[in-house]
């Protein structure tokens, strides 16, 4: 739990889905202390209570530095 907390602390927006499947929602682009990647899918802030909808790491093969997905065809 410490490690999502520290990710989401020093995240950043990197996908904005304001018609989302669960409701308005980001994808941050955040890191561990120890420099792990994370990608936590949450509600948007403006919300009552901020719910993490996904965590994950990312696959490096999806993504250009983590933050922009890759096209499918540039997935080798």
């Amino acid at each position: 739990m410490k490690e999502v907390r520290d990710a989401i602390a020093g995240s950043a927006i990197i996908e904005d889905y304001p018609a989302g499947k669960y409701g308005p929602s980001y994808l941050l682009l955040g890191y561990t202390r120890s420099a792990r990647v994370l990608h936590v899918h949450c509600s948007h802030p403006s919300r009552p209570i901020i719910k993490i909808i996904t965590l994950y790491e990312p696959d490096p093969a999806r993504w250009v530095n983590f933050e922009t997905r890759r096209d499918r065809h540039d997935r080798g």
